[in-house]
């Protein structure tokens, strides 16, 4: 499939407004469909949860009054998806050849909403310095504010509301290779993003350090002492000279733990697992084994990671152990990936235990 150019991504709005950087991101998640004329466009595929544009040849849409337009590529009119404003068509054919080019309609609206607040916060004179905390230059920060990261990472269902101040409260730091960030046993204090470069996690089992996880640019880590409020279950060591953002507890709390935790009732909880939702049971399998609910599966919280690809995105998750304080952690690294996760709140101490 070809790839569309920048040049024809800063010709259609609102993405002509994004950075080259971004562009550039952006030109290898969109489609190009080329259709023949006299064919509807729209027949097989509409351009519904998607912002559609016309990059070639003539089309006529015809509306519900029953009127008609022909739109040309290249117009000022083009430069707008089709529907634009709320515009509904009924039909669609094409006079000549058509290109199209389609972009998801939800990546979209997060990219203009990351990059037009991140745009405002920038003071004036920060944006002329070369390094001054986290904003400079942030739309090059492909780790964090990726596509990737922004639609399915730690960000991903965060209330735009806070992303004003989650921005302001992150200090950036450079870190070393060798550099130890956290290590295994310390109060939980800081939530940590890298910028740039790449960490490894390790654990001491049975008097041998295990590495369990290598991180990259836009990884997040260090969420799940603050979750759980217990110490650190790792050591995360700088594998090479890089920088990270980190934010402190008190914020991380206030601006991501707890928009991004859903508790739900037993009550509630049973309804939804009726409903197709998946119980997760985060405990051991020792514990998994000794009183699991019915229909659960067991991800122990330390392996909720590798589940990541491997669970539904359309599907939703239940999540629960002794007391909520596990799922909780489990429930929130799952959200971050952008997974409609669920915590049964209380535990299986509570009140209400389902059975």
């Amino acid at each position: 499939m070809a790839r569309v150019s920048v040049e024809t991504l800063k010709g259609v709005e609102p993405i002509g407004s994004f950075s080259d950087a971004r562009l550039n991101e952006l030109a290898g998640l969109c489609q190009l469909e080329t259709v023949s004329r006299n064919s509807d466009p729209f027949l097989v595929r509409s351009v519904a949860g998607q912002a559609v544009y016309l990059l070639r040849g003539e089309l006529v849409l015809t509306y519900p009054d029953g009127s008609s337009k022909v739109l040309v590529g290249g117009s000022d009119r083009s430069r707008y998806p089709l529907a634009h404003r709320g515009e509904v068509f009924t039909s669609a054919k094409a006079i000549t050849d058509v290109e199209l080019l389609r972009i998801d309609d939800d990546l979209l609206d997060v990219m203009t909403t990351w990059d037009q607040v991140a745009s405002a916060d920038v003071p004036a004179k920060k944006k002329t310095e070369k390094d001054n905390g986290p904003f400079a230059g942030w739309a090059m920060m492909s780790g964090m504010f990726s596509v990737s990261s922004l639609k399915y990472g730690p960000f991903s269902q965060l209330p735009p509301a806070h992303i004003d101040e989650l921005l302001r409260r992150f200090e950036r730091i450079e870190v070393k290779r060798g550099d130890v960030v956290i290590r295994e046993g310390a109060e939980g204090d800081f939530y940590f993003v890298i910028e740039t470069g790449r960490c490894k996690v390790e654990r001491m089992i049975g008097g041998v350090s295990m590495l369990l996880a290598d991180l990259k640019s836009g990884d997040a880590f260090g969420e799940e002492a603050l979750v759980s409020e217990v110490k650190r279950n790792a050591t995360v060591t700088m594998k090479n000279d890089g920088a990270l953002l980190k934010l402190s507890k008190k914020d991380f709390v206030e601006l991501l733990r707890e928009p991004l935790l859903q508790r739900v009732s037993a009550g509630e909880a049973r309804a939804k697992v009726a409903s197709g939702a998946q119980w997760i049971d985060v405990r051991y399998p020792s514990e998994y084994q000794y009183d699991k609910l019915a229909g659960a599966i067991n991800i122990p919280l330390a392996e909720i990671r590798n589940a990541f690809g491997a669970l539904d995105k359309g599907k939703e998750y239940v999540l629960y152990c002794q007391s909520e304080r596990r799922s909780a952690a489990g429930a929130f690294l799952l959200a971050q990936r952008g997974y409609r996760a669920f915590v049964l709140a209380g535990g299986l101490w509570g009140d209400a235990r389902p059975r």
